[in-house]
């Protein structure tokens, strides 16, 4: 968790903190408000100690419980404040994969130019329906969450259609074992290894593809996207993490650029995707 971030969380515990103290009807103890929200004591001592991130709810609830309903906008403005910088799968993906779909598509229609780099999976802007579906499936059984793939599907093909958009730039990075993740049954990942031969060359795509021989100058960690020169998202298993500030979008682009030195493009990186093509069907999967 960022440093940043948990200041951020620690701060909103001070103020949660404060309200307690000086409740207009008396200052509570974390037992006697705990009684009145009906929760459990400890999340009322980790909520303020910047151990638990409240949600929405929360907030309205112990603004209320406090005798201080007016302090629940202000308390809702810190909390988007710092989620939008951690932005974690079990509230984004309470309703389900479309509305994260979403969200991506109006920040890429608001991009020009996206460097991805992409460790173990294939970048979602350039993979096929049935691939994507697989993808939407595997993460749904992780977080346990509501399974809209149809929806989510779509919305992440629409997506697509920013590459065919004059005055666009997908600069790519995939690693090797992308190509050969058995994520999906081997006929999905054939499918979708042929598309990507096909986006080998195509004026608004460029893609390179990372050895899994190569010397790295940096290791190939996360995936992460910069959107123009404006925007990082980074994933990690908790959460996406956000981050707009001119530091941050400048060491991500370095690290692409560090990784992209270790890339090979056009017929080498085709020659990577053939030779991964013919590895996938004598492959056993529990899948197929």
């Amino acid at each position: 968790m960022s440093t940043d971030y948990q200041q951020a969380r620690e701060s909103l515990g001070l103020r949660l903190r404060e309200l307690r103290l000086a409740a207009p009807g008396g200052r509570l103890t974390g037992t006697r408000l705990a009684q009145r929200l009906g929760w459990p004591h400890s999340k009322i001592y980790k909520l303020e100690g910047g151990r638990q991130t409240a949600t929405s709810e929360d907030l309205q609830a112990w603004a209320d419980a406090v005798g201080r309903p007016d302090v629940a906008e202000e308390l809702n403005a810190r909390l988007r404040g710092f989620e939008s910088h951690i932005r974690s799968w079990r509230r984004q993906l309470a309703s389900g994969h479309k509305p994260v779909q979403d969200t991506w598509n109006l920040e890429v229609g608001h991009s020009h130019v996206i460097h991805a780099w992409e460790e173990s999976v294939i970048p979602g802007m350039l993979q096929t329906a049935d691939y994507a579906r697989a993808m939407f499936l595997r993460y749904a059984d992780l977080h346990g969450t509501a399974r809209d793939t149809d929806e989510a599907v779509r919305a992440r093909m629409q997506r697509q259609a920013w590459l065919y958009e004059t005055g666009r730039k997908f600069r790519a990075l995939v690693w090797e074992a992308a190509l050969h993740a058995l994520v999906c049954p081997p006929s999905v990942l054939a499918a979708q290894l042929d598309r990507l031969t096909g986006m080998v060359g195509m004026d608004t795509v460029e893609l390179g593809i990372v050895p899994l021989g190569a010397t790295l100058k940096v290791p190939a960690a996360n995936g992460f996207w910069v959107l123009d020169d404006r925007l990082v998202i980074a994933e990690d298993w908790h959460a996406e993490i956000w981050l707009d500030d001119s530091d941050s979008v400048a060491t991500y682009l370095r690290v692409w650029h560090a990784l992209h030195e270790s890339a090979v493009y056009g017929a080498d990186a085709q020659n990577l995707i053939s030779r991964s093509q013919r590895s996938v069907w004598p492959r056993q999967s529990p899948y197929a």
